[in-house]
């Protein structure tokens, strides 16, 4: 039996094998890998940047291993009228053919980049490995010794550009003695002095106006360098002196077909333009302008054109503007899946872009949710409701007193105001949520930070009901004594103040904020007395409020290897304690483990806090949330074919409490000990990239599972289990 077993095992590697030449004609080979290899003793070239100028590669390989596109296309016949053939062929990847043509072609251009970086002298050999009819092409760089500048001079043969980017100050310069000599930085020279230049008034300056003059010295690897600013040259070959202009003029047009006059105030049209008459002409200013009518959400196009005056450096200028409708009714149906409970929802949207003709944007939005819940008994009802009406309008700028002119205008800012009431309806309680929110959020243009303020947020919580089965079972059943569960059943005010930081420049990204809330209230309720309740809390009219401080911090890492395969780090931690008038978080601030975006081989809210394991379904959603939390995520990215990718992940993390809560048993954060309880799971999945959303499947097994001790079970990564270890997930979006 186990001989059959093997044999079948090599037959079916054999059918693969042979099946990636199926297609590859007599006298050809496919081109099977390619690599790109430096000197041992090469310094400052990278192999793996390189091979971006390989004009040939082979075939795509699914997590850089299998060639399954390939092996698709090769599973179709020879006849192209029969359907299964050509569908095969369209989603699978025809062999890549050897090329020596396209060899060459990739060893020039190896080698120019190579001279490009500062290697003058180097060469590139290419070895073939034929095995069968297959060819490994490796590409070894020889780079030899880089050049560097000895000696960097500035011909600049305009006097007034020569004060105005002080060129006599040789720390200002971009080029200096012991430089590489690259491309990189002598274009980087000319780009930074034609952009000085534009930023001070040279419209028709470019960077072709600057060459260079380059002299190696004998015997060495140095370049003398000389840097020449040529004059400005008409069309017909007359040089002059490069012209400073001035702004003009400023009109406004509309670029609507149907109407011809711009929906916009006066007000509202200057404080976006960032040139004035008479002030000098900036390409800075230009984009500014360009990026601040492109943040209206009224307007879907801008075009600024200029017109020069015959008789004088002035530059009228015609900023066109085409605006968006104003008003959009949109309809959005949706799936739910709490926990296996499913349902259905829809939001009905009215959006106005313009609403004061400043840009504002208002839009009121209702939505309504059903779900049948399941494993309920003894309720009367065992449906779930949920109605809200949500108001917001946004402020395209600051709405803030003391903001200094410059500042309001370097940044790309939003003021939010916000109403909120949503109206829950649960066989086991009815609860009502009030919200309203102050917010801003800027960031500057020329960064990659983003900031964020809560300057307000008051939520009050109401639950009108619960039922008498929920409250006889859970609330007042003196046995369980669950303060946890009893504290988010009763009424609340939670009034916060936060503040929030990220930075993404697509290689690296972090986001932080910290909140805190009920501090104003506190200072209110001991200058004035404010009552208490039986639990010692002080209440505002009649109502206990939520005291506490909570921070979050996010940290992902993208290393890209190739266009197709990606490995993705993430870390995540959130930490949240409760003082002073309160001695427990609101539910909604607690934290929870498992889920899609979390360590995925647990279902949502079914992990920790600490080795604590749940006893009772209907409560445990209460009981599996915690004051801290740590996500460690591995995540290798491939794309695969058409629109679909693929992730192998590995996941580790847990929840765990600040304080000892008699219903949490093990669930505490302990520095020794906390070490253990991190839960560890390993998975696949697969996503569809429309481009404007992400749909992924996730399919995640336990590996380590702190909830139980005993080894057989503690690392059902040995001893799996299917029906316990395993979790499926279905999300919109990356998980980070």
């Amino acid at each position: 039996m186990r001989k059959t077993g093997f044999l079948f095992i090599v037959a079916a590697l054999l059918l693969v094998a042979c099946s990636e030449t199926k297609y590859v004609p007599e006298q050809k080979y496919l081109l099977d890998r390619v690599k790109v290899r430096a000197d041992s003793k090469a310094r400052g070239i990278n192999p793996t940047e390189l091979r971006s100028f390989v004009r040939q590669r082979g075939n795509s390989r699914w997590f850089s291993a299998a060639k399954i596109p390939l092996h698709t296309y090769s599973l179709s016949g020879r006849d192209t009228t029969k359907w299964i053939n050509r569908v095969l062929r369209s989603i699978g990847e025809p062999p890549q053919i050897y090329d020596t043509a396209l060899t060459r072609q990739s060893m020039m251009a190896l080698q120019l980049q190579m001279q490009n970086l500062g290697y003058l002298r180097a060469t590139v050999d290419v070895y073939n490995k034929v095995k069968g009819r297959k060819v490994v092409c490796t590409y070894q760089l020889h780079p030899d010794k880089p050049f560097f500048l000895r000696r960097v001079d500035y011909d600049i043969q305009d006097d007034t550009i020569a004060a105005l980017i002080g060129i006599e100050d040789v720390q200002r310069r971009g080029l200096k003695s012991g430089m590489m000599f690259s491309v990189d930085n002598l274009d980087g020279e000319r780009k930074r002095i034609a952009q000085q230049l534009a930023n001070l008034g040279y419209y028709r300056f470019n960077k072709d106006h600057i060459t260079y003059r380059a002299d190696s010295v004998a015997g060495t690897n140095l370049i003398d360098l000389t840097l020449v600013l040529h004059p400005y040259r008409n069309g017909e070959g007359k040089t002059s002196a490069h012209q400073i202009y001035t702004i003009g003029d400023i009109a406004y047009h509309s670029g609507n077909m149907e109407d011809s006059v711009i929906p916009l105030r006066r007000k509202v049209l200057e404080s976006n333009t960032f040139m004035a008459k008479g002030d000098r002409y900036s390409a800075r200013d230009l984009q500014n302008t360009y990026n601040h009518f492109g943040r209206l959400g009224a307007v879907r196009y801008t075009n600024i054109t200029f017109h020069e005056r015959q008789d004088e450096p002035v530059l009228d200028c015609d900023i066109q503007l085409s605006t968006n409708k104003p008003s959009t009714i949109s309809f959005q149906p949706e799936g739910t899946n709490t926990s296996g409970d499913l349902g259905a929802a829809a939001s009905l949207t009215y959006q106005n872009r313009n609403i004061f003709h400043g840009s504002e944007n208002l839009s009121i939005e209702l939505r309504g949710a059903y779900e049948a819940i399941r494993g309920l008994e003894n309720y009367y009802d065992s449906n779930y409701m949920e109605y809200s009406l949500e108001t917001k309008l946004t402020f395209p700028r600051f709405i803030a007193p003391f903001l200094s002119s410059n500042f309001r205008r370097r940044v790309n800012a939003t003021s939010e105001v916000s109403l909120l009431y949503d109206l829950q309806n649960r066989p086991e309680f009815r609860r009502r949520v009030f919200t309203v929110a102050w917010k801003y959020r800027w960031n500057d243009v020329h960064r990659h930070d983003r900031y964020q303020i809560d300057m307000v947020d008051l939520n009050y919580i109401s639950m009108p009901w619960v039922s008498e089965t929920f409250r006889r079972e859970y609330l007042d059943d003196t046995s369980s004594r669950n303060a946890i569960l009893r504290y988010n059943y009763e009424n609340l005010f939670i009034m916060k103040f936060g503040v929030g930081y990220s930075y993404n420049n697509t290689l690296w990204a972090i986001r932080a904020s910290v909140e805190t809330a009920g501090n104003v209230l506190d200072l209110a309720s001991r200058a004035f007395r404010f009552s208490k309740n039986s639990e010692g809390q002080y209440t505002l009219m009649g109502v206990a409020y939520a005291q506490y401080v909570r921070g979050n911090f996010d940290f992902t890492r993208n290393i890209t290897f190739n266009v197709n395969n990606q490995l993705v780090f993430h870390v995540g931690f959130g930490i949240a304690y409760p003082y002073g008038n309160s001695r427990i978080l609101p539910f909604e601030k607690r934290y929870f483990a498992g889920g899609a975006n979390s360590v995925r081989g647990w279902s949502v809210r079914s992990l920790g806090p600490g080795k604590f394991v749940g006893t009772d379904g209907r409560i445990d959603f209460i009981n599996q949330t915690g004051d801290m939390k740590l996500d460690l995520n591995v995540e290798y990215r491939a794309n695969l074919f058409w629109k679909f990718s693929g992730a192998l992940f590995v996941d580790a993390g847990n929840i765990w409490t600040l304080r000892k809560y008699d219903e949490q048993p093990g669930g505490q954060f302990r520095l020794g000990e906390f070490w253990k309880q991190l839960a560890v799971s390993y998975g696949m999945g697969l996503r569809l990239n429309f481009g404007f959303f992400i749909v992924r499947f996730d399919m995640g097994m336990k590996a380590v599972n702190p909830a139980y001790e005993n080894s057989y079970d503690h690392f059902p990564l040995v001893h799996p289990k299917l029906s316990r270890d395993f979790a499926f997930h279905f999300a919109v979006g990356l998980p980070f």
